[in-house]
């Protein structure tokens, strides 16, 4: 928090990691300056923010980010100034491109252009043309895991719908502390059958996971990595080879997001302060990536 003039106040949805993208969405529409409920993205808190920055005195700028990041500026000499101010406030805590949504009494959103910015392909013969890898706009590799049935399957197999890939092991204290939040997540989401939730544990066999969420009394699905001990740290391609764990979870845990295409729309290094905060966007994300 800057404390000298002008004020900054900012908050974000928590380390997004890669660039998104802002093409013109149905869900995007033109709002008064008063309605907290129609700025993108934004949850409960983030929608508290904007009524502070409504209250503000000019010159005052608020600026968001896909994911839910935002900030917002009050006091500065010029509106020009105020808009700078809050989008480089905004973009200290995320990757993400921050984008203006109001000045003093005007909206200034650009509507058109908004999902592009964490869409990255439009179909699916664009997702498929993507290079492979981890990183924002690339197809993430086709892992082989077992699903929560006992059966072999892949991640292309679940292609159609938006996939939260969270890598965890008991044996991490982070993890362990993060992992509920994925169950308030599920619950908050309407439309379930919309996600794909994939959660596959690390250098550890699967049996010592799902013990650990029956004795907390977390009910999540597993889907079983292969890993059988500490020094498993290989994971399974759909073509039959494999790679290391620390090539796609460079860090425990790490999280992504794949589009309905296979797509990394975002990954997250380590843990987020509360999962719920990404509803809007991954319900933005189901709904406009058909």
């Amino acid at each position: 928090m800057h404390k000298s003039a002008p004020t900054l106040r900012r908050q974000t949805a928590r380390h997004l990691l890669g660039t998104l993208f802002l093409v013109s969405s149905p869900l995007v529409h033109a709002a008064g300056l008063d309605d907290a409920s129609a700025v993108p993205h934004l949850d409960a808190r983030g929608e508290a923010g904007y009524r502070q920055f409504l209250a503000a005195p000019p010159h005052r700028a608020f600026a968001i980010a896909p994911g839910g990041a935002w900030a917002w500026s009050q006091g500065a000499a010029t509106l020009g100034d105020a808009q700078e101010q809050a989008l480089e406030s905004c973009q200290a805590h995320t990757q993400q491109r921050c984008v203006p949504y109001a000045a003093d009494r005007k909206v200034v959103f650009e509507h058109k252009g908004w999902d592009r910015l964490w869409r990255p392909y439009a179909t699916a013969a664009e997702a498929a043309r993507a290079p492979l890898g981890t990183a924002r706009g690339q197809r993430f590799p086709d892992l082989s895991l077992v699903g929560p049935d006992g059966r072999q399957t892949t991640l292309s197999r679940l292609r159609g719908k938006v996939v939260l890939l969270h890598f965890w092991g008991t044996w991490c204290p982070s993890c362990r502390h993060e992992l509920p939040q994925f169950e308030r997540l599920q619950k908050a989401l309407a439309g379930k059958r919309d996600y794909a939730f994939v959660f596959t544990q690390m250098r550890e066999p699967v049996d010592t996971a799902r013990q650990w969420l029956k004795q907390q009394g977390i009910r999540l699905d597993l889907y079983d990595s292969g890993a059988r001990g500490s020094r498993d740290d290989s994971v399974r391609l759909a073509d039959g080879q494999s790679v290391r764990d620390r090539a796609i979870a460079p860090v425990f845990p790490t999280t992504y997001v794949l589009d309905r295409h296979g797509v990394v729309v975002f990954s997250l290094r380590g843990s987020a302060e509360d999962w719920r905060e990404y509803a809007p966007f991954l319900r933005d994300l189901a709904r406009g990536s058909r």
